[in-house]
């Protein structure tokens, strides 16, 4: 107990030491630049208290349940005794003898993204700003569906050991040519919904992923191989959203042409 409570009084502090800049340069400005008192400074004061032991909270969850539980799962699904239990292949490891591994990160990139908060937000806001033609579920569906696809194929990478430019370049190869052919008033929410995506509940999971797989499987480094998983959650949302404006976009035009021809049939 006294334990948690030291570490919890350290990462008080080095929380309140992170967040003081950001405080000195709202109210240098306010009261330097703008010249005008804070517009209910009490309920101001109050709020960033709570956002410092909000902060502090969730950095002392991370390092105590998600950063742990990421690499748990990742040493568990390749531990020689269960891919014994479940191996397909005869010899040596191939790379699809950790299908479970490829599951569990579609999985995660599935989950962590419905639930994250930044992507509601984003969701919300643009349903409201486009009139309701961007659907809040379609959205967070296809953001979703793009983290999951990036994830397995990041863990792929990662069994397999291929360089990880080789697939940022295809990918980003695809985001340019959908980008050519997508609707214009969609580019820049799908550039955005990478960023938006890798947030609070996201990267914890997925950065504990990678390091722990990249950890479990021989001939693995944790340094080249354990980081770049993130990458993947961040840029295949991209592609995601574009292919999900694109089918929108060649359904809607299919409608207007079917309204129209049936509109002149019935004319004739």
């Amino acid at each position: 107990m006294n334990l948690f409570v030291s570490n919890l009084v350290d990462l008080l502090y080095s929380t309140l030491l992170d967040v003081l800049p950001i405080a000195v340069i709202i109210f240098g400005f306010q009261f330097l630049v703008i010249r005008r008192r804070v517009h209910q400074l009490r309920k101001v004061l109050i709020g960033m208290l709570y956002v410092l032991i909000g902060i502090t909270l969730f950095l002392l969850g991370l390092e105590q349940a998600l950063f742990p539980l990421g690499r748990a799962m990742a040493e568990q699904l390749t531990a020689p005794d269960f891919l014994a239990s479940v191996r397909l292949s005869s010899g040596a490891l191939q790379w699809s003898d950790y299908y479970w591994v490829y599951l569990f990160a579609f999985a995660v990139g599935i989950g962590t993204t419905i639930a994250e908060p930044a992507l509601i937000a984003v969701a919300i806001k643009a349903h409201e700003v486009s009139g309701g033609t961007i659907g809040i579920q379609g959205l967070r569906l296809a953001v979703a569906l793009g983290v999951a696809v990036g994830l397995s194929l990041g863990t792929y990478r990662i069994v397999i050991g291929a360089p990880l430019y080789y697939f940022i370049i295809a990918a980003y190869a695809i985001v340019v040519v959908q980008t050519f052919f997508a609707p214009r008033s969609i580019v820049p929410l799908a550039y955005d919904s990478g960023g938006v995506t890798t947030s609070t509940v996201t990267v914890p999971l997925v950065a504990a992923l990678g390091l722990g797989l990249a950890e479990a499987v021989p001939g693995r480094s944790a340094l080249l191989d354990g980081f770049g998983l993130i990458a993947f959650a961040c840029l295949f949302p991209i592609i995601s959203v574009l292919g999900y404006a694109q089918i929108s976009d060649f359904r809607r035009r299919r409608r207007t042409r079917k309204k129209s021809s049936s509109k002149i049939s019935q004319d004739n």
